[in-house]
């Protein structure tokens, strides 16, 4: 009952801190904001038993990228000259409309429920066996070295496009 209690807790945390990031018209605010979703996020995965996950989601997207992202804001200097692009009457409507059609999938799959195509066990015991044969990090290691090396190191280049892209940006204006 208690994880259950702090599981829509840090539900909860995680939906208001990911409005309150698209709310806010500072880009700072806004990504700190991002910080603590991803803070909640982690909690939610370290309930749920993946102790591996929540730890990775805090070392490398509340620390790496994010500090990444925050280096990349306070270099554009972005102070306070925002336009209303993404603040307007249409794109606040279609974000309500998104929202609501969200929350009707969401709540048609905890009326109807969810049925995996496998079955229920099937998942789970393949799963079990596979971390048994590499443990947790080799579950999660293994493929993303072997099977997913190209899209790995494809992200990797476009960071670092977007690295540079934004010292070139910066000293445009310097």
């Amino acid at each position: 009952m208690a994880i259950q209690i702090l599981f829509f807790f840090f539900a909860a945390c995680a939906g208001g801190s990911a409005l309150a990031m698209v709310t806010r018209k500072s880009p700072v605010s806004s990504a700190l904001w991002l910080i603590g979703t991803f803070f909640s996020v982690a909690a939610i995965y370290t309930l749920l038993g993946a102790f591996f996950i929540g730890v990775i989601q805090i070392l490398v997207y509340a620390g790496a990228i994010m500090v990444l992202f925050l280096f990349v804001i306070m270099l554009l200097n972005l102070g306070n000259d925002y336009e209303e692009d993404f603040r307007s009457v249409p794109w606040r409507a279609g974000a309500v409309v998104t929202g609501l059609g969200m929350f009707g999938v969401l709540t048609s799959a905890f009326v109807r429920g969810y049925n995996p195509p496998l079955g229920r066990e099937a998942g789970r015991a393949a799963l079990e066996n596979a971390q048994a044969m590499n443990g947790t990090v080799g579950l999660i290691g293994m493929p993303l070295y072997q099977d997913f090396m190209i899209p790995l190191q494809a992200t990797a280049i476009l960071l670092l496009i977007a690295c540079v892209g934004a010292v070139v940006l910066a000293k445009r204006k310097v």
